[in-house]
């Protein structure tokens, strides 16, 4: 190609160029009642995030504390209620008790260990004629390792307990003595029924022998008498 025709071809090219490039044209300015009647873009998908489990944990109760006892509204409640916490052993309830403790040893002791306390024992009833000296003395009474068993002194001592408020409440000494004195009792009742079959039997024997007696000395008469008249007749002839 001759260099006029390239310079007429680059010619033709630029003024294409300018007319492709036209000059801006400022953008029209929507309406507002318009722009609320377009239609609106559909909104885009959003995925939700996963969201973590959530684990509630509870601490256990904390324990309750003690719970302080309400002060006494009055005086009158204070005094109501130190008799139920604590009630006095009276004095002849601790004398059973004392007793009952002696009565349950003397049964292990050995005879000679009886034997003082058989002295013991009577020498306390000798200064002080209590309830609690009397079943003590007869307790003692009747047990074989203390000495000979005297039953008739034992229930002669026990027998003024036994007429004692008959009518009244029973007390504790009373009861251990009227146990006592019925063991007493009915033994020495045992013994008497065994000594009168005992005596019984004796006189049965006794009456027996009596008649075996009897009977030998009739035999022996008779038969004495016989042998004398044989020997007279004999001399005649």
């Amino acid at each position: 190609m001759s260099r006029p025709r390239r310079i007429a071809v680059g010619l033709a090219v630029l003024a294409v160029a300018g007319c492709a490039a036209a000059p801006p044209v400022p953008a029209p300015v929507a309406a507002p009642q318009a722009e609320s009647t377009s239609p609106k873009p559909d909104p885009l998908p959003v995925t939700p995030l996963p969201v973590p489990e959530v684990v509630i944990v509870q601490a256990p109760p904390a324990p309750a504390a003690p719970q302080a006892s309400p002060p006494p509204s009055s005086p009158t409640q204070v005094a109501t209620v130190q008799p139920m916490l604590a009630s006095p052993v009276s004095e002849e309830d601790q004398q059973a008790l004392a007793l009952l403790a002696d009565l349950q040893r003397y049964v292990v002791e050995p005879g000679e260990d009886l034997k003082r306390e058989l002295t013991a024992a009577a020498a306390a009833l000798a200064r002080t004629r209590s309830d609690a000296n009397r079943i003590r003395v007869a307790m003692l009474l009747t047990l074989p390792a203390a000495g000979p068993p005297d039953d008739a002194r034992a229930l002669t001592l026990l027998e003024p307990l036994m007429a004692k408020n008959s009518n009244g409440p029973v007390s504790p000494l009373k009861q251990i003595a009227a146990v006592i004195y019925g063991q007493i009792a009915e033994r020495t009742r045992i013994i008497k029924e065994e000594q009168k079959r005992t005596a019984a039997a004796q006189e049965k024997l006794d009456a027996l022998r009596a008649v075996e007696r009897s009977l030998y000395l009739e035999r022996s008469r008779n038969a004495g008498g016989g042998g004398g008249g044989g020997g007279g007749g004999g001399t005649g002839r």
